[in-house]
């Protein structure tokens, strides 16, 4: 384990100097995630920090139970959010995990060692991807677009950030190399079809928002057109026909999201 503020990293036996890694968390009502994934972080962080977006659950009270230092900002969009931790957090490196992923003792080894690797070789690397095995429904989706789904997880403060111009699947800006993490965090992705639309519902609007911005507009061809390719790509390009149901059931659900992003995206060039 690192211990903050020394200069003494130890990660299942693995030494590294002039090192400290952050964790960090982005919350907002996150009371039945936030103590199980701190406690997955706990053993390889030296700081868990918590930004919180005005949660009015117990996740702020139970975070600083856990050890967590919290600050509060209020949500403009994912990268803005990130990027304001990355100017709170203490670490060199910063880890961060969602409320809803699990990082067991291989990722803390695995992200050590290769920080460890970094410092002793002055190797380039500032920005690891880390693969996550995503549980929806309860089942582990393996195909359907879902896996692999590497996620831009560790960062070298200074060295890499996010694009403030992404507001949805953040594009990280970095100066350096990149490397690709064999050790996967648990997601518990969604757990109730309420919970799937709620944050489709979301993301889709955001996507709406991003095309706006870029110059795209709804066409009539695109209503047809992008929910039948969405499908198709999902179900046929990306084997979700190997996850059975749950892959038919997931590829039409985010047909019919591509459907209502054009919704959207024609509701922005009214108003």
């Amino acid at each position: 384990m690192c211990h903050f503020p020394n200069v003494i990293v130890n990660c299942a036996s693995i030494v590294v100097e002039g090192l400290v890694l952050s964790a960090v968390l982005l919350t907002l009502n996150e009371e039945k995630n936030i103590r199980e994934c701190l406690e997955s972080v706990r053993p390889f962080a030296d700081e868990l920090l918590v930004l919180d977006s005005g949660s009015s659950d117990h996740t702020v009270v139970w975070a600083k139970e856990a050890g967590a230092r919290v600050t509060t900002r209020r949500f403009d969009n994912y990268p803005s959010q990130r990027n304001a931790a990355l100017e709170e957090v203490r670490g060199d490196w910063i880890f961060f995990i969602d409320a809803d992923e699990r990082a067991d003792a291989a990722v803390g080894e695995e992200i050590c060692r290769e920080i460890s690797r970094i410092q002793n070789a002055m190797s380039d690397e500032v920005l690891f991807w880390i693969p996550r095995k995503n549980y929806i429904f309860g089942k582990w989706i393996q195909h359907t677009g879902w896996s692999p789904d590497y996620q831009p997880r560790v960062l070298k403060k200074g060295k890499a950030w996010f694009d403030p111009s992404r507001s949805v699947h953040e594009l990280v800006v970095a100066q350096g190399g990149e490397l690709y993490l064999k050790q996967p965090l648990i997601h518990y992705n969604y757990t109730t079809l309420a919970e799937f639309r709620a944050r489709q519902e979301r993301y889709t609007k955001f996507e709406a928002q991003e095309w706006y911005a870029a110059g795209k507009r709804a066409r009539l061809r695109g209503y047809i057109g992008q929910p039948i390719r969405e499908f198709v790509r999902r179900f046929i390009k990306l084997h979700g026909y190997r996850d059975g149901l749950y892959g038919l059931w997931l590829s039409t659900l985010m047909g019919y999201y591509a459907f209502k992003r054009q919704l959207y995206l024609a509701q922005l060039q009214k108003s």
